[in-house]
């Protein structure tokens, strides 16, 4: 089985890219945006899951029934977001009891 060759290069510049992913988010955290921050740093953190499965896994150098599976893997993960998004909009949280009382 052949296997292919990364450059070198190619690995600086992902690292390069992470680290600006991660100053990113470091730097969204100090900036306040209301509900978009959570919105934001989710986008960041898809692109830099992105960027760590097509290289450091090798899957971008893979045969497309490799993608399918990543892509279901994907999907399946999406469902169980919405899912457990799901049941946490629709619980109802009672207060704590102040004094132990009813």
């Amino acid at each position: 089985m052949s296997e292919t060759i990364v450059p070198k290069g190619t690995y600086l510049v992902v690292w390069l890219a992470l680290l600006t992913l991660l100053a990113l988010t470091v730097a969204l955290s100090y900036i306040h945006l209301g509900w978009f921050n959570v919105v934001a740093t989710v986008a960041i953190a898809a692109a830099k899951a992105v960027i760590i499965i097509m290289y450091f896994m090798h899957v971008r150098y893979s045969p497309r029934l490799v993608w399918v599976f990543v892509g279901a893997g994907f999907f399946w993960l999406a469902i169980l977001f919405a899912f457990a998004f799901g049941d946490y909009y629709t619980r109802i949280y009672m207060p704590l009891p102040t004094d132990g009382k009813p």
